[in-house]
């Protein structure tokens, strides 16, 4: 049984869409051959085919600080490991 296919448009994020192309291109896969499977995955688990959270104000603190630069320190390896 062949699957009926339909034409359908979305608005993505330029550089995000060929980053993912690429991505897919090493799989052998088209963008919409990987459409596909993320729309056939989230049939399958009944929702988003990953674990999808909000941040907590401690882990969105963090990410701004990594964005800015503020509060880092360089740790080495050996230091880590102590």
């Amino acid at each position: 049984m062949v699957a009926q296919k339909i034409r359908t448009n979305v608005y993505l994020d330029t550089a995000l869409k060929e980053q993912a192309k690429e991505i897919y291109k090493h799989y052998g896969l088209s963008l919409s051959e990987a459409v596909n499977m993320f729309l056939a995955q989230s049939v399958f688990n009944r929702g988003l085919p990953f674990e999808a959270k909000i941040p907590n104000d401690m882990t969105l603190e963090a990410m701004k600080d990594v964005e800015s630069g503020a509060n880092y320190e360089d740790v080495t390896l050996e230091e880590l490991s102590k």
